[in-house]
């Protein structure tokens, strides 16, 4: 069953603010308007410093733009392994 994502917005990624960035940075470059979750934490609360995973920071999209930035963000972790 296809999730319905148009109405919403969706978190595409998370990462380290760094990751996050270069995602966000991606995705303007096709166009798609993002923005960062948790910026501010994630830039003070660094994932390795802290036990549970705290200073990631997700990468939100609008459901409208949920397929053509999985391509990218898929992509990108491709590039990355």
């Amino acid at each position: 069953m296809k999730e319905n994502y148009e109405s919403e917005s969706v978190e595409i990624f998370t990462g380290t603010i760094w990751q996050a960035q270069m995602v966000k940075s991606l995705l303007e470059n096709a166009e798609i308007e993002v923005f960062l979750q948790d910026e501010i934490a994630g830039t003070l609360n660094l994932p390795w410093a802290s036990s549970g995973g705290s200073g990631l920071v997700g990468v939100i999209v609008s459901g409208h733009d949920y397929e053509k930035a999985k391509l990218i963000v898929d992509e990108y972790e491709r590039n990355m392994e």
